[in-house]
């Protein structure tokens, strides 16, 4: 892959980092102030037993850090076991995490272990805390407090050995005071807690975790990709990820996909969100990257619009779209064609379109129609 203005992903990854910190290059990349911080806490609190609770936005990689922390730790070679609260019945998740005896309830056919029992001396990591039942809140608090649990169905008291790391994109304070939290267990579970940084706050760290997905998906693939144009990595950088780091893996897989070529071409109509804090200078910036973006494909395609192999394709969008974002971004054809003012008389595959061409469209509606079909794939 041509580095072009972007560092690579192990520089990114080590550069002005502290001393230690180098050893994440291989497992997590970052390098952006508050990501370090995230990193030096890790690093800080995974020798020590104590209870961690990681918070942060959906997608921030909440799993991922978990998995830091419990590889730097005396347990490392002890099991790591992961359950998602919000994912499993309430009325599974106590058998879930305690397990149950033979004839426990309907169905309890065999003694099963939970999964505490399964993570005996290492981790446990309890993602979606805040979606556990306040029913169950007490056997919790008791195993963060003795180390201990009673299977469903049994009398008998089971001693453990295991960590807790706990996670959550809910803010657990407010829930406590609205009485949907048990506030001993929010203590319980607060003792070190970890703030994972929103994408939008750390747009530095994008080039090398887009080179990173990029690399990763067009070896699985088959692909080869060896250019991520400069323009396409300006408008990653500018959007404000509402999904994160998962939103940003899926849009490389599907970019991955979509290019057929040595030349990565995400299909960036899909980004329909700018951060509501971005200044009018920014969005000019957006503005200049979308141009030179669309200026780019148009000449690859050799302003071809519709079709499988046109312009429209290769951008994610209908070709009513296109149109409009060449009117509004002022793109003409080279050589001298004048501005494309006008609606088309017909959305042909041939240049004339966009030169010259001032007959009203047959497309039958008003400016309004083009921009409900604009807003469909994203904002200007």
């Amino acid at each position: 892959m041509k580095q072009t203005d972007y560092l690579d992903s192990a520089e990114l990854a080590t550069a002005s980092l502290a001393p230690g910190e180098g050893a994440f290059q291989n497992e997590i990349i970052g390098s952006s102030p508050s990501f370090k911080w995230v990193l030096h806490q890790v690093e800080t609190v995974a020798p020590t037993p104590s209870t961690v609770l990681i918070l942060g936005e959906t997608g921030t990689g909440k799993e991922v850090i978990s998995q830091a922390i419990h590889n730097r730790s005396p347990r490392r070679n002890g099991p790591f076991v992961k359950l998602n609260c919000a994912a499993i019945p309430a009325g599974l998740l106590e058998s879930e995490l305690f397990g149950h005896d033979r004839g426990a309830f309907t169905g309890a056919v065999s003694t099963r272990l939970g999964h505490f029992q399964m993570a005996d001396k290492g981790t446990i990591f309890l993602d979606e805390i805040g979606e556990l039942p306040l029913e169950l809140q007490p056997k919790l608090l008791r195993v963060l407090q003795d180390q201990k649990l009673e299977k469903l169905g049994s009398t008998r008291t089971v001693s453990i050995n295991v960590r807790i790391v706990a996670a959550t994109n809910q803010d657990l304070a407010r829930m406590v005071v609205e009485r949907r939290f048990r506030p001993d267990l929010y203590y319980r579970l607060n003792v070190f807690p970890i703030t994972l940084p929103p994408l939008r706050d750390r747009a530095e760290d994008i080039p090398a975790l887009v080179e990173h997905f990029v690399q990763k998906f067009s070896n699985e693939m088959g692909r080869r990709i060896e250019t991520i144009p400069p323009e396409v990595m300006d408008v990653l950088k500018l959007y404000d990820w509402p999904g994160n780091i998962r939103e940003l893996e899926n849009l490389m897989q599907r970019a991955v996909i979509m290019s057929s070529g040595p030349v990565l071409r995400p299909l960036l109509g899909e980004l329909k969100r700018l951060p509501s804090q971005v200044s009018p200078a920014a969005k000019r910036t957006l503005a200049a990257a979308e141009r030179d973006h669309i200026n780019e494909v148009l000449r690859e395609t050799r302003w071809v619009l519709g079709g499988a192999k046109g312009a429209a394709a290769r951008l994610g969008m209908p070709r009513t779209t296109l149109v409009y974002k060449m009117r509004k971004l002022g793109i003409v054809r080279e050589q001298g064609c004048r501005p494309f003012r006008g609606r088309p008389s017909r959305l042909s595959d041939t240049p004339t379109e966009f030169c010259g061409n001032r007959q009203e469209s047959p497309l039958g509606g008003t400016e309004v129609r083009i921009e409900r079909a604009f807003s469909e794939v994203g904002t200007a």
